[in-house]
């Protein structure tokens, strides 16, 4: 069975541009080509695609999911570098919560600071995010939305 990538993206709910960065990645081995040049892909690619998925969904990045993905083809090896792999990432997880917690109060506590309809000029929220020295810092917040500015 082979199959082009607009029904590999189907079939797993991906889109082509990440198929083809997966690739190019090394992810996703290269698919054999049709003689009118389009990528051919068969059922091994359709199940790995939906492993990297599973892998992705758990917040695990790609270098954990390459990792994953190496030690799943020498079926041979003793697991505990799996395990290892795994318990780290449930650490980070476990820190990425916690510091999902703080943000959670200190947005509660910024919401707390505007008690309803007021003029602009007197709202708490627009105060707080202006002065307030004990809420997160900016560079913590962006970090943990991913958009922070490297130095």
């Amino acid at each position: 069975m082979d199959i082009k990538i607009g029904e590999l993206a189907s079939r797993t709910d991906c889109q082509t541009v990440t198929i083809r960065y997966y690739e190019k990645e090394g992810l996703l081995p290269k698919p054999m080509r049709s003689s009118g040049n389009y990528r051919l892909y068969s059922e091994a690619h359709i199940e790995r695609l939906n492993f990297i998925r599973h892998c992705r969904s758990l917040g695990m990045m790609l270098v954990e999911v390459r990792a994953l993905l190496r030690f799943r083809d020498t079926p041979n090896q003793d697991c505990s570098q799996i395990n290892a792999l795994l318990d780290e990432h449930i650490q980070q997880v476990e820190t990425r919560v916690e510091e999902l917690s703080q943000l959670k109060s200190n947005l509660i506590a910024l919401r707390e600071k505007c008690a309803g309809a007021q003029t602009i000029e007197s709202c708490g929220i627009l105060q707080g995010l202006s002065h307030d020295s004990n809420l997160i810092d900016f560079k913590d917040a962006l970090a943990l939305q991913g958009l922070g500015c490297s130095s």
